[in-house]
């Protein structure tokens, strides 16, 4: 089935703030024949979103971000989360320009090259947002303190971490969003290729 087995019967708009919210009466086909009764659904309009890990394969080393989240406060998670670079995608804006961007501004380094690493959706339950994942190959040297655009209420830490230590945080839980998990697991199964692909023509200057 695709997208041609829905039918929207209505949609208006419930809520309108810092996030939108839609609500749908619809109905689609069923897997045994025939039409679902009409339902109800609210759907949280959020935005899509290009994320970046930033790693230096020169030093071996992942680029975090550390700053203040509202749901994982209200979740009962430490509502500091150990994060990568993520930005919304605005109207006209390519995601490698986005992800270009936030990395210059949450973490204060400049992308060399890209890696897609997947593409996915966070809650197809009840939200349309969308993560497009890279590994962005950076230069570490001097990166850290603190990061963010003051009139978006950002207020992050950056760190750089050996890359020696990335299985260790994962064990630990010290890690609780799904972008930075898949992003951190996928550097895990890729490193040795990733680092051969990134390995720089001439160490001379290093």
């Amino acid at each position: 089935m695709d997208r041609t087995d829905v039918e929207i019967i209505e949609k208006r708009n419930a809520y309108s703030g810092y996030f939108r919210i839609d609500s749908y009466r619809l109905r689609h086909r069923l897997h045994a024949g025939g039409w679902s009764r009409p339902m109800d659904r609210e759907v949280f309009e959020r935005g899509h979103v290009a994320a970046v890990l930033p790693y230096d394969p020169d030093r071996d080393a992942v680029v975090l971000l550390e700053q203040f989240r509202i749901g994982a406060y209200l979740a009962e998670f430490p509502p500091w989360q150990t994060e990568i670079v993520a930005g919304i995608i605005e109207a006209g804006e390519t995601v490698e320009a986005v992800a270009v961007r936030e990395t210059q501004e949450e973490a204060g380094c400049a992308i060399l090259d890209l890696a897609p690493i997947c593409r996915y959706l966070v809650s197809p339950g009840g939200a349309t947002e969308s993560v497009a994942v890279y590994c962005g190959r950076v230069d570490s040297r001097g990166v850290g303190g603190i990061h963010g655009l003051a009139h978006e209420h950002e207020d992050i830490r950056v760190e750089v971490v050996p890359f020696e230590a990335i299985a260790s945080r994962l064990e630990q839980e010290k890690v609780g969003n799904a972008v930075t998990i898949i992003a951190l697991q996928w550097l895990l199964l890729h490193h040795d290729d990733l680092r051969r692909r990134w390995a720089p023509a001439d160490t001379s200057h290093r």
